[in-house]
This record gives structure tokens, sequence and C-alpha cells, in this order.
């Protein structure tokens, strides 16, 4: 299964965002594809979750204690299915793998969520500096589910009214900045509830610059 993994990032194409689908609005740049993760690399990503998660934390609640209830690993390099993982993620995108940030894990429960949030860190916020003092502004997100719960966890962009569903290996990508590199507010999205069963996705961001040496 590791192999698999490996093996399917050294296949994707150098072009970034190949055999991916393009939202049609000018708003935001965003993709979505199908079965970029295949069953067996989401069951073992589902497994290194479950054994290393710990409550989510967030930079900016906005004052409210309850705006992300799941839970959260950090899936660091070193293993050899997570290694894969991110290199496929890395050529997929075209970002460079040292301006990645630790791949994370988060898993969902039945009325656990992640209410309306942007990912770029607000310029002038009370945590700018300890956020961007390494790597600078986050560029691009790119999440993918890793199951597809009985009911509920869909991903909404509330500005441009759409709506994704989970569904086992689909990935979405985004640019969190607009065509001038100013932080982009129509990718202001959630994680809705679940209502039946549990959801689990992985997620990577990147930034402007190097996170390490």
């Amino acid at each position: 299964m590791i192999r698999m993994t490996v093996a399917l990032a050294e296949n994707v194409s150098t072009a970034p965002f190949a055999g991916c689908q393009k939202f049609p609005g000018k708003a935001l740049v965003l993709y979505q594809k199908k079965a970029f993760l295949d069953a067996a690399t989401c069951a073992a990503l589902v497994e290194r979750i479950d054994s290393l998660r710990r409550p989510s934390t967030i930079s900016d609640s906005n004052g409210d204690p309850f705006n992300r209830t799941s839970e959260t690993a950090d899936l660091f390099g070193g293993d050899p299915l997570i290694d894969g993982v991110n290199a496929l993620l890395d050529r997929m995108s075209g970002q460079p793998g040292s301006h990645g940030e630790v791949l994370q894990g988060q898993r969902y429960a039945v009325g656990q969520e992640f209410k309306f949030h942007t990912d770029y860190f607000e310029p002038g916020g009370p945590d700018w500096e300890a956020n961007t003092r390494v790597g600078g502004q986050r560029t691009w997100t790119l999440m993918t589910y890793l199951n597809q719960p009985d009911e509920g966890g869909a991903t909404r962009f509330k500005r441009i009214g759409k709506i994704f569903q989970p569904e086992a290996g689909k990935l979405l990508a985004w640019c969190n900045l607009d065509s001038a590199g100013r932080p982009n507010y129509e990718t202001l999205h959630a994680g809705m509830k679940v209502h039946r069963g549990t959801k689990y996705i992985i997620t990577k961001w990147y930034r402007e610059r190097r996170m390490r040496a």
C-alpha cells in the first residue's frame, strides 16, 4: 500500500492541477478532482489520524469557543506513507515541498463542525506576526476527503454558493489569495456538521516562502 502511494506520486503530471475540474467563476481559483487518492491510501491515513488525534485548535476563534470542534492529527514526514502523499500534493499543486506546512488530518464525529472561516492569516490580526514569521502568508489549501460519512459533513463555500459533498479520495484545492496577491474573502468556507457517521480529511497548506531549510 505504501509502495502504491509513492508510485502514484511519481506518475502525476508536472502541470499543476492536471486532470482537475476548475470552478468556472472568477471570484476565486478552485479545483476538484475525484479519486485523487486510492482507497487503500485513504484507509491507511484514517488509521494514522485515529492513532494521533487530539482536540483541534484555531489561531482566531472570533470569540466562539465552538468555532472548530473536530480533532486533529499532525502527520509528520519520515513515514513512507506521509512522504508519498506529500509528494503527490506537491506535484499536483506545483508548489515547492519546502513551502508546505506539516500535513494535517482531521476527524469529525457526529455534531462536530468547523464554522465559516478563511485559511489565510488576517493582516494586522492579533496572531499575524506569529503566524507569518516563518513562511509568510498561506497561498494554497489542498484538502482531500478520506471517506464519506453517512450524513452531513459537506464543505460549503458561502460567498460563491457552492457545496461539495464528501467522497472518499476527492481533492479540493483553492488559492487563498486573489490575482493581486491579497487575501481573498471569497474563499470563506465551512466544514458543515456531521449528522451520522464520522468524517476524515487531510489538509495541506502552502506558504509564500520556505517553511524550513
